[in-house]
């Protein structure tokens, strides 16, 4: 009887030491394709098996179960991988799980429901994130006005906002391209669909849009926006019941005073901005940076945030890279003004040269919000009409991973948040 004992424990110990992992590496040298190992992961998911998300390990590296079809996958993407035996796995999470490290293992439970706020009939190469949901081969849907007035939003898990005008403006396009084909189109098209779903302004209809969007965030929602979602967003909330569209963009006047009118408590972000009230200023308000950066391209980049893994596990995920460092981008909405940010409001990411925001996350309600300034973090001054962006010349973008983040961060089994 001891024999067999001792032969039981010996066979336990054998599968131990042989039962093994895969890891997914994420720092510089250790992976090829950071974008596609994103979509490792969320395949991972999709087959119901569960991923460890290691903090500050080797870049934000995965931690996934050793199965063949998922060595398979990762060599049909070009996706980098570890094969680890047991043993060496639980020395890796014993060492991140120690006190004096700031790492953690975050457990990814559930692939989350993808959709995409976007006009119909746009090329994902419109728009950076369905371009890298695209790549790394993440499923999503598209929706627009008539799908969220609807309620369609309770379907879905994450949502991102194409970079859309909220405040019925039109994106602030009229000077430059008013008599552009693709505008008048574009004009018709907004008006014919708030008709349609009974409203009698574009700036009225995209008001009760994103009221249902703040509502599905209150209710657990994650939504995520970049360029001039952001804002134009923010604005609209806090423009409620006050007419801020001049006669070429709604028919009729604004009203008089409307910028002392704003109510800031009903945004997410921003409060005390001054709104751009000229029809022909291509800006929205003082929330933006654009016109008051003076960097040149070569030296513009800005800087992650370090926070503690353990004790704020939400921005260390939002903010897993291999570099600090990332490339800046512009857009309509390049980056924020730091002194109309929210005090209860994260910067994640900042140009501290220019002393601007251009990653920020926050909570509303039981749900979470990132903005992201900018419009194509590898297409420095993307321009209406430019070619897309082949991201398999970009493959380790630090930029694009930003955004990746975000799309698994609703599969993380949640802890609270310490600050």
């Amino acid at each position: 009887m001891k024999k067999l004992v001792i032969l039981l424990v010996f066979i336990s110990m054998s599968l131990q030491a042989y039962a093994s992992y895969i890891l997914i590496p994420m720092d510089t040298d250790g992976q090829d394709n950071h974008l596609k190992a994103y979509g490792v992961t969320y395949w991972t998911l999709e087959k119901q098996l569960k991923v460890k998300w290691l903090l500050n390990y080797k870049g934000g590296s995965f931690l996934l179960p050793d199965l063949e079809e998922i060595q398979r996958e990762c060599q049909i993407r070009g996706v980098s991988y570890e094969v680890l035996s047991n043993s060496k796995a639980n020395e890796i999470l014993e060492m991140i799980a120690s006190p004096s490290q700031n790492m953690e293992a975050v457990v990814l439970e559930k692939a989350p429901k993808i959709a995409v706020y976007s006009p119909k009939g746009l090329q994902p190469w419109d728009d950076a994130v369905t371009m890298v949901l695209t790549y790394a081969e993440i499923p999503y849907e598209t929706i627009y006005d008539e799908e969220v007035l609807n309620d369609a939003l309770l379907l879905y898990d994450w949502l991102h906002l194409h970079h859309e005008d909220f405040t019925g403006q039109y994106g602030k396009f009229y000077r430059a391209y008013r008599s552009a084909s693709w505008y008048i189109q574009d004009k018709k098209e907004a008006e014919a669909l708030a008709a349609e779903l009974g409203y009698a302004k574009v700036s009225e209809e995209k008001l009760a849009v994103a009221k249902k969007i703040r509502d599905y965030v209150i209710g657990g929602g994650f939504m995520f926006a970049m360029c001039s979602a952001t804002d134009s967003f923010d604005i609209a909330l806090s423009a409620e019941g006050i007419d801020i569209c001049e006669p070429m963009f709604d028919g009729d006047g604004s009203d008089a005073g409307y910028q002392n009118k704003i109510d800031f408590s009903r945004t997410f972000a921003f409060k005390d901005f001054l709104l751009e009230t000229s029809p022909n200023v291509y800006e929205f308000s003082s929330i933006d940076m654009t016109r008051k950066r003076r960097i040149p391209m070569t030296t513009d980049y800005f800087t992650l945030m370090d926070f503690s893994a353990k004790w704020d596990p939400i921005p260390s995920m939002l903010c897993q890279n291999h570099t600090a460092l990332v490339k800046g981008f512009m857009g309509q909405t390049t980056s924020f003004t730091r002194d109309e940010i929210k005090s209860n409001v994260l910067v994640m990411g900042e140009n501290k040269t220019n002393g601007e925001a251009k990653y920020i996350h926050g909570i509303k309600g039981k749900g979470f919000f990132t903005f992201y300034g900018g419009h194509d973090p590898e297409d420095y001054t993307h321009k209406v009409g430019d070619p897309k962006t082949e991201l398999d010349l970009h493959p380790t973008s630090p930029g694009y991973r930003l955004i990746l983040n975000n799309v698994l961060f609703p599969a993380a089994k949640k802890k609270k948040q310490k600050t």
